[in-house]
This record gives C-alpha cells, sequence and structure tokens, in this order.
C-alpha cells in the first residue's frame, strides 16, 4: 500500500513540475519591449551628381544592409506582439512608429544616393538589386501587418503579390554572390561578420 501511495504521490510532484516548467516557458516566449534600442544610425549621404569609388560603394552597401537588419531586429518583438492579437502601449507603439520611419528613410535615403550618384563599374544593377530587394521586403511584411489589421483592398493585396517577385530566395542568392565577390561584410541574411 506504502509503495502504491509513494508512487501516486510522486507522480503528482512530477506533474506539477512539470506544469510549473510549461508556464514559465510561455512567459519567457513573451517579447520584451522594454529593452529595445532604436538603432541610431542608418545610411545618410549628402552626395548628389558625384562620382563613387568603389571602397565607399562597398561602405555605403555595408552600411544600409547593417543598418536594415538592425532596425528588423529592433521591430521584430513589436511585430511579434501585434501578430498575437494584443495591443502595443503607448511607449512601446512610439518606439515602433519611430523604427518604422527609420526603415522608411534608411531605404529612400539608399534609393536616392544610388539614382543619384555614379556608381563604380559592375555596382549599379546589384545596388538597385540589393535597394529593391530590402526595400520590397520591408513594404512586404508592412502590408501583411495591415492585411492582418483587416486593412485592405484589391490594390493592396495586388501590391503585396507583386512583391513576391521581387522577394525571394533566388534574388537573396544573387545578392549574397555579389557581397561574396566583391567581398561585402554585412550582418544582412545572418551573415554575421
Amino acid at each position: 500500500m506504502r509503495k502504491i501511495f509513494y508512487s501516486i504521490f510522486i507522480i503528482f510532484v512530477l506533474s506539477a513540475c512539470s506544469q510549473e516548467e510549461n508556464i514559465d516557458a510561455t512567459e519567457d516566449e513573451t517579447p520584451l519591449t522594454t529593452n529595445i534600442e532604436i538603432p541610431s544610425a542608418i545610411f545618410t549621404s549628402e552626395k548628389n551628381n558625384s562620382t563613387i569609388d568603389e571602397e565607399e560603394m562597398k561602405l555605403s552597401i555595408k552600411t544600409y544592409l547593417d543598418s536594415s537588419e538592425e532596425l528588423d531586429n529592433a521591430i521584430y518583438p513589436f511585430e511579434e506582439i501585434i501578430d498575437e492579437d494584443e495591443e502595443l502601449n503607448e511607449s512601446e507603439l512610439e518606439k515602433f512608429n519611430r523604427i518604422n520611419k527609420l526603415v522608411k528613410e534608411n531605404d529612400e535615403n539608399f534609393s536616392n544616393y544610388i539614382l543619384n550618384n555614379t556608381l563604380p563599374e559592375g555596382y549599379q544593377e546589384e545596388s538597385e538589386r540589393i535597394s529593391r530587394y530590402i526595400t520590397a521586403s520591408n513594404e512586404y511584411i508592412q502590408e501583411l501587418n495591415e492585411m492582418l489589421e483587416g486593412n485592405f483592398s484589391e490594390i493592396d493585396i495586388e501590391s503585396f503579390i507583386d512583391k513576391s517577385g521581387v522577394v525571394n530566395g533566388k534574388e537573396q542568392k544573387k545578392i549574397e554572390e555579389f557581397l561574396d565577390k566583391k567581398k561585402i561584410h554585412t550582418k544582412a541574411f545572418g551573415r554575421e561578420y
């Protein structure tokens, strides 16, 4: 009789511990937004109608991609909260909007830079590919969030579908091959250097 009692008691204790671990794991999965630091640097350039040399171009691409990656990492916890149908508090919403603004500025600044300057040989097409890919990826995520919130129309859906032609593994592979060929070391695409 004692053996049965102890067996049941042990099972009860173990199952109670097991549930506590699950509760702790669930609490750990909730993203913390209080510790999120908004990246202070994005791609900027005052150059206009200039000829860019190869070293400066490499640094420009690295800066653009690294800042894009840092902004993606900063906005991710907020998107997780939104995806879980939870609301952002005032402070979180302010940070979220600030990061979104920086994402747009980063994309616009790089796009203007490559359009308004003469780039080194072999960089124009690939720089435009990088700009299109990152910008479309950011817009894709933004439109997906809007669709999840129920703010969509036919135009948004068409735009959303069109971006899949730009944001795909094939395009990313071309970009990564270019980065490798030119020895541009960046944090983007999980390429921590």
